[in-house]
């Protein structure tokens, strides 16, 4: 593992979407809603993600996420938003993040540089699971 060779100032945005800072960084705000289905948002998101790296090619991109609902009867995240921050994020998301902070992790840092040769799109198979980027 390299150390990073950028770490962004930490400003989440007032407002969900894709915002550009002073520091020629993209911050991406994302809020999953309730009725939000795993498919539904890692497609959003990813379309996020997408969507920055089309208005500020190549900028270092930090991702903020909050999940509204989604919650288990003794209160953590159900198993299908345990699994979209930890799985679905660090294997398909993150390598085009710089950095990122999820109501599960807190705040981390890509260890590796930020790819942003990013695919036309993201599959997602019916059981939950990320099936790779396309």
């Amino acid at each position: 593992m390299s150390d990073p060779h950028f770490v962004p100032e930490y400003r989440k945005p007032d407002s969900p979407g894709v915002t550009m800072n002073f520091d020629n960084s993209a911050s991406i705000y994302h809020i999953v809603q309730p009725e939000d289905t795993f498919e539904v948002a890692a497609r959003d998101l990813f379309r996020l993600v997408l969507e920055a790296q089309t208005a500020y090619p190549g900028w270092p991109r930090t991702l903020y996420l909050d999940i509204e609902g989604h919650r288990a009867p003794g209160g953590g995240f159900d198993n299908d938003f345990i699994e979209f921050q930890q799985e679905l994020l660090f294997s398909a998301i993150a390598p085009f993040l710089t950095a990122f902070e999820t109501p599960l992790t807190g705040g981390l840092i890509n260890p590796e540089p930020q790819r942003n040769d990013l695919p036309d799109g993201l599959v997602v198979r019916e059981d939950g699971g990320s099936g790779g980027i396309s």
